[in-house]
Order: C-alpha cells, then structure tokens, then sequence
C-alpha cells in the first residue's frame, strides 16, 4: 500500500511540475508521519522515502531513535519554549518558526549543541487568528532580525492557507507566499537566495501548491491512510 501510495504521490507531483514549467525534482514530499506507527514508517523508508514531518515532540523523541539514521526529520509542529532544547536535538529542519522569541531561544541551544540549525518561518498566510505564523508584512521584520543576531539557516518560508475541500480555493493564498518570498529574496535574508523552500500544501492540495511553487509538500492522509483518533 505505502508503496503505490508513494508512486501515485510522485507521479502527481512530476505532472503538477511540469504543468508548471518546473523540473519535479525540485519538489520533495516530507512525509508527514505523526499517529504513525514504526512499522508503516519503515515501510515507507524501504519504498525509498527518507524525509518525514512530525507535529509532536514527545511522540518524535519515541519514535526517531528507532528508525534508521538515514531519515531526516522536520518539525511541523507548534513549538513552545520549552521544549526547544528537544527539538534541536531531535529534528534537521524546525519548519515553525513564528515569532523572534522563539528563533532566539533555538539559536541559543543550537550553538550550545555546536549544530547550525535549519529553520523555516511559518507565516500566517491567510491572517487566521487561530494559527501560528508571523503575519506577511511583518516577516521581513523577524528576518532581519534572525540574520542579525542568530546563526539559525533560514531555509524558506512555509504557511497552511485556510482548509477548504476545494483545492483551488488554497491557490491564493499559495500564490501570495510565493510573491512573499519573491518580493523577500533580493534582500539577501535567506541561506540560498536563489533557492528559497516554500512548504506548502497538504493531501487534499499539494497539487495545487506545486503549481503555485512550492518545494516541500507535506503529505499524510494520502500516503498513510486516515489517521485513527
């Protein structure tokens, strides 16, 4: 099942890229692997899949030490303070970062630990106020700040538009954070200017996303099956 879920995931990226005019090794799927047990995590790994997504710390620091090394981790999830000497520990990619408070706290263990941490900002795309995410025209702002006074790799930008069944109704705002980053990267606050990740779109819309430019999808349901409550 993992297997043919994984061929028909990237069979639907390569031909969503290339409607676009992308090249479909551009795009990655981060497997999101939260509620999943090790065996179908395995299993996936064995079907060639290496980067995975967890939303949760306390489930992850379970689960990671069991799998292989070759996996890379991203952390998805709302982070709180607390728990960011964790995170650091655990994951290549903190893809949440939201607020300066945050970004500062990571740094400051990251060099503790002698690691240079990978981040991405989450931006609050479509200005929900029950979502994390630093607003659009305050996401230069948190950038300079990061590249000033931190050692943290910010690799892009990632945003969740508001959920529809339509999938085309997420195409705004996936559009708008591509102009974001387009409009953020000749001021050189990005690791790779020339390549900023976008992590965008989910199961019910990662097609779309890939269209609008995204370089990460995050895909759970599609790939794993329904989770169980």
């Amino acid at each position: 099942m993992i297997g043919d879920n994984l061929s028909h995931i990237s069979e639907s990226i390569a031909r969503s890229a290339r409607a676009a005019g992308r090249r479909p090794e551009d795009v990655h799927l981060v497997a999101v692997s939260k509620t999943v047990g090790i065996d179908l995590i395995g299993e996936a790994m064995a079907c060639g899949q290496t980067l995975f997504g967890e939303n949760y710390l306390q489930e992850a620091a379970v689960k990671i030490p069991l799998l292989s090394p070759m996996a890379r981790w991203h952390f998805i999830g709302h982070l709180q303070s607390n728990k960011a000497r964790q995170a650091v520990e655990l994951f290549d990619v903190i893809e949440t970062v939201d607020r300066w408070k945050i970004a500062k706290i990571l740094d400051a263990h990251a060099q503790q630990a002698g690691k240079t941490l990978a981040v991405l900002i989450q931006v609050n795309i479509g200005r929900e106020k029950q979502k994390s995410g630093v607003l659009p025209e305050e996401t230069e702002t948190l950038l300079r700040r990061i590249k000033g006074e931190t050692s943290l790799r910010v690799l892009g930008l990632m945003a969740m538009p508001p959920f529809s069944d339509d999938p085309e109704q997420s195409r705004p705002f996936f559009r708008s954070l591509r102009k974001l980053a387009q409009h953020l990267a000749p001021l050189h606050l990005f690791a790779d200017n020339n390549r900023i990740e976008l992590s965008m779109g989910m199961s019910n819309d990662y097609t779309v996303a890939v269209e609008e430019g995204a370089t990460l999808v995050r895909i759970g349901t599609a790939l794993f099956g329904s989770r169980k409550p």
